[in-house]
C-alpha cells in the first residue's frame, strides 16, 4: 500500500533518520538521515503486510520477513506544463502579495539578494518567477544594521513573504518574521549546514560557522 504525503521538499531537505525509512526515488542518505536529492512530492510507501504461518497438515510454514522500515521517496510531477491529468487547460499559479514562498539565491549586492522563486504555497512553480530582497526586508528590527552578505550567499534556500508585485520583472519579498529567512545553506567548503541560532549556520564538517538571517525552528 503506498501513502502519500502532501509535504513539499527541496534538495538538501531532511526527510527522516535512516532508522525509519528506508531511501527511495528522489533521496539519498547522509549522515545516516535521508534527505531529498529533487524538489517534488514526498511519498511514504508502507512495506506490504506479511500473510501469517501457513499450517500444512502438521507442518507450519513461517512467511518470509516482510520489510521493516516504510520507503520515503520524491517525485517531481510528470503532467505536461499548461494541462492537468484530463487534458484541460490548467491555470498557471502566480505568486500573489501575502504568499510564502520557497525561493533559491542567484546573486547578491550590498543593497539587496536576486532569488528565483521556485514554490509558491503548496505548489511547485512551472516557471521560475524573479524576485528581490532588499536589505530593508531582511528584518523587522536594527534595519539599518543589516548587511546582504551576512544574511544570504548564492545557492541559499530562503523561505519568504511576498509583499509587493514591484515592477515588470521583480516580486519584492521579506524575510522580517521570524519564521522567515534560510532553511537551507551550503558551507564555502561545499558541506550541508546545520542552524546553531538566529544568525549563524555551523559546517559539521569543518566546525566553521557562517553568518545567515536563519528562518525558525533552528
Amino acid at each position: 500500500m503506498t501513502t502519500s504525503n502532501p509535504t513539499l521538499a527541496i534538495p538538501g531537505q531532511l526527510l527522516g533518520s535512516t532508522s525509519r525509512y528506508q531511501p527511495g526515488p528522489g533521496t539519498h542518505i547522509h549522515n545516516h538521515n535521508v534527505h531529498a536529492s529533487l524538489m517534488g512530492t514526498v511519498h511514504i510507501a508502507q512495506p506490504a503486510k506479511a500473510p501469517g504461518p501457513v499450517k500444512r497438515l502438521t507442518k507450519i510454514t513461517p512467511a518470509p520477513a516482510p520489510a521493516e522500515l516504510p520507503t520515503i521517496s520524491v517525485t517531481v510531477p510528470t503532467r505536461s506544463a499548461g494541462s492537468d491529468p484530463a487534458g484541460q487547460k490548467k491555470r498557471e499559479v502566480l505568486p500573489e502579495v501575502g504568499n510564502v514562498v520557497l525561493c533559491r539565491v542567484i546573486r547578491i549586492t550590498p543593497r539587496q539578494a536576486v532569488v528565483a522563486i521556485l514554490v509558491c504555497g503548496d505548489t511547485v512553480l512551472d516557471a521560475e518567477w524573479q524576485g528581490l530582497i532588499r536589505v530593508q526586508d531582511v528584518r523587522a528590527t536594527e534595519k539599518d544594521r543589516v548587511k546582504i552578505y551576512e544574511s544570504f550567499r548564492p545557492g541559499d534556500i530562503v523561505r519568504a513573504e511576498v509583499i509587493s508585485l514591484g515592477d515588470q520583472a521583480n516580486y519584492y519579498l521579506s524575510t522580517a518574521r521570524n519564521e522567515l529567512g534560510v532553511i537551507l545553506a551550503t558551507s564555502e567548503a561545499g558541506n550541508a549546514m546545520h542552524p546553531v541560532s538566529w544568525k549563524e549556520y555551523r559546517d559539521p564538517e569543518t566546525g566553521l560557522t557562517e553568518l545567515r538571517k536563519v528562518a525558525k525552528p533552528y
